[in-house]
């Protein structure tokens, strides 16, 4: 069980069935989002530490290094994230 190291909390990534942003929205995180499916980019957060994958592939949407799309991906490791506020 993974877990998310974000604004000072620790959020504990249970099911397997949830994107990372269901998971941080189940944990009162806010992400600025517009979509789920990887295309707009308006979610994308900065991966600090760890590993994530993309289950249904990689998004549409522009990521820049150590960003990732939690609309889309799950994490694989515990993660560290930033999120722009």
């Amino acid at each position: 069980m993974p877990k998310i190291n974000v604004q000072g909390k620790v959020v504990h990534y249970e099911n397997n069935e949830q994107t990372l942003l269901d998971c941080l929205e189940s944990a009162n995180v806010e992400v600025h989002y517009h979509c789920r499916d990887g295309f707009c980019g308006a979610c994308r957060v900065t991966l600090l530490e760890g590993e994530i994958n993309y289950p249904l592939g990689e998004p549409l949407a522009y990521v820049g290094d150590n960003e990732i799309l939690p609309c889309c991906c799950v994490p694989v490791t515990d993660i560290t994230l930033l999120i722009d506020e």
